[in-house]
């Protein structure tokens, strides 16, 4: 047995204003689920996006009325890659520069594949890549 694919994944921010704003706007990413001071959640194709507050969720949760979660955090940037289509590459570069977000770095892959690199607020490497980037056919994208 195995996993059958990722359904969420996080990174951290202390400004979750900022980080909301971000990934809603700049990404168009929809927030399902927001508590404030604490974490801030996003609908992405069939998973979810979680962005948390490390200093907060590096503490048990003994809210009422919560389930408890086993702690969890990290400290300085994490990564993060979001899909995107081989025909939507130009759109996205337009798309960030249009929010003032700079392309920290373009890769095109010796298989083909294709990465735009750039930060959110709270300075965490997000990468927008193309599927084939690992062998993946852009086919396998949701469509909205």
């Amino acid at each position: 047995m195995q996993p059958h694919g990722i359904l969420e994944t996080a990174v951290y921010a202390q400004d979750l204003d900022a980080a909301e704003r971000f990934y809603a706007d700049v990404l168009g990413l929809t927030v399902i689920l927001r508590e404030a001071g604490r974490h801030v959640f996003f609908r992405c194709g069939a998973g979810v996006f979680l962005v948390f507050h490390p200093a907060i969720t590096v503490q048990p949760l003994t809210q009422p009325g919560h389930i408890a979660v086993p702690p969890h955090g990290t400290t300085g940037a994490g990564h993060m890659a979001f899909a995107m289509r081989e025909s939507e590459i130009a759109a996205w570069r337009e798309r960030l520069a249009a929010h003032g977000v700079a392309i920290e770095q373009e890769t095109v892959w010796p298989n083909g594949g294709h990465s735009l690199y750039f930060r959110d607020p709270a300075g965490n490497s997000i990468e927008l890549a193309t599927p084939r980037l690992w062998g993946i056919e852009d086919n396998t994208i949701e469509k909205e």
